[in-house]
């Protein structure tokens, strides 16, 4: 168990530090191109989820949030033992985190990751967990034959 909280506070701190970077240097809803057509980093306050969907509904947010955060925590004691689910869950908790924490520090979310060749919501290394975590947990039960 302690294995998947330092994998936690090592995402969330990883995130913040990107956030606080991006922040510190480059300018509000400005665009750095990376690679080309690629990747490019930006400054977005994004006070919604993917593609700014609910904007300014930080009490909803909130909410969702603690309860998610509620949930998981559960989850992972419940389900410490199967290390390819508790990896997962540890994931999506730290996302979970991540952004709860700008969130409630903020009043927005630090997004940053700007895919160049897609039309795709910019994100942020929380939202990479987020997405990572579900994708691995939907394996994780695959693989296990937990759908029965």
């Amino acid at each position: 168990m302690p294995y998947y909280l330092i994998v936690i506070l090592l995402l969330i701190i990883a995130d913040q530090v990107v956030k606080y970077t991006i922040v510190q240097q480059i300018a509000l809803n400005q665009v750095h191109t990376i690679i080309p057509g690629l990747l490019s980093f930006t400054n977005l306050r994004n006070d919604g989820a993917a593609w700014s969907i609910l904007r300014g509904q930080q009490w909803f947010f909130t909410i969702i949030s603690i309860v998610a955060l509620l949930i998981l925590g559960y989850f992972l004691w419940r389900f410490r033992s199967k290390k390819m689910y508790a990896f997962s869950i540890s994931l999506i908790l730290a996302g979970t985190i991540g952004n709860f924490i700008d969130r409630i520090r903020l009043g927005y979310v630090v997004d940053m990751f700007q895919l160049d060749f897609i039309n795709f919501p910019i994100f942020n290394v929380a939202d990479m967990c987020l997405t990572i975590g579900v994708i691995w947990l939907v394996i994780a039960v695959w693989i296990s034959g937990d759908l029965d």
